[in-house]
């Protein structure tokens, strides 16, 4: 065997050694499927026993790891499948559909979500300065400006996340060492594969930063009448620029984004405060429950009253 090929092996070796410890770490923190938060500010446990239906969300700036399964995301018209040792990285929000398509109860599929300020990102990376990597060649494609990209865990990464989740264990220890795990994280993160990405929404006026204080604004306005020239005038950009950026961030134009938000605002409002379609369709925006149930539908694959009876009878893991 080379020497080449022996260094590979035990690299492989120890990193399949701390997803094993991380994994039983975590089936003894995620006693029920679904969403579990922690006593750690901003870290959430994810299980799943089972491959679900599709599952819509709004993914806020964060990162995404997953220990074991696999799992695919809808983003406008870009479709990602990451599996085990892989993470994700959401640089703004960003509303997706997601499901679980490797889980079963000897194997659930397990995730930790990692809540970030993007004050956080944006301190590191003026703390690095030319210290982070630049951009590398194979990676400069026409997706480089896209919200969500996906990278491989090395073994630093996993061990960082495994000292995080290991908190758990020994709260008196977790004032002091969770922020500075946290922080090993983002730097990993930023240094990584998609440290070029990540750092062009933490750059102060650059396009993507630009685009992520539009999207700001529809998150918060998304019921209100979308007026394009007025988020041209608070980005400083033109009308057709900002369309384009806006696509290339979010896979979907401003219009597509706001009807996104607006349907699956809907949704959360059938299934958890048990407003009818025609009330759920007025409170975010719409005007005609007719125009509300045909874009549910063709969004959905069920109109509104069927597909939240259908979601009622399934127990959901979040997206």
């Amino acid at each position: 065997m080379s020497v080449e090929r022996e260094r590979t092996n035990v690299g492989t070796s120890d990193l399949e050694l701390v997803r094993e410890k991380l994994v039983h770490k975590m089936m003894r923190w995620t006693p029920e499927q679904g969403l579990q938060e922690t006593a750690l500010a901003g870290v959430d446990l994810i299980r799943s026993d089972e491959a679900t239906s599709c599952t819509a969300a709004v993914y806020e700036p964060s990162l995404g790891f997953i220990i074991q399964g696999k799992k695919s995301l809808e983003l406008g018209d870009k479709e990602i499948s990451y599996g085990a040792l892989n993470y994700v990285a959401s640089s703004v929000h960003l509303p997706v559909l997601g499901r679980v398509e490797e889980a079963s109860p000897q194997h659930p599929y397990l995730a930790i979500r990692l809540i970030i300020d993007p004050q956080e990102v944006t301190d590191l990376v003026l703390e690095l300065g030319d210290k982070a990597p630049e951009l590398e060649a194979e990676f400069d494609c026409s997706e480089i400006g896209c919200g969500l990209c996906v990278a491989q865990m090395d073994l630093a990464m996993l061990e960082a996340v495994n000292r995080l989740v290991s908190l758990l264990d020994t709260p008196s220890d977790a004032a002091i060492l969770a922020p500075l795990a946290r922080r090993e994280i983002i730097y990993r993160a930023l240094m990584g594969d998609m440290g070029a990405r990540m750092r062009k929404f933490a750059v102060v006026d650059s396009q993507a930063n630009r685009i992520s204080r539009v999207i700001a604004v529809l998150k918060d306005r998304f019921s209100e009448p979308l007026r394009i020239s007025e988020l041209a005038d608070r980005a400083n950009m033109s009308e057709s620029s900002l369309y384009h950026s806006f696509k290339q961030v979010t896979r979907m134009s401003p219009l597509q984004f706001q009807k996104r938000l607006r349907l699956q605002e809907a949704r959360r409002l059938m299934l958890t405060e048990g407003l009818e379609a025609a009330s759920a369709s007025y409170r975010v925006g719409y005007e005609s429950p007719s125009h509300f149930s045909r874009e549910y539908s063709r969004m959905f694959g069920l109109p509104p009253r069927a597909d939240v009876s259908k979601l009622r009878g399934e127990q959901r893991v979040p997206a």
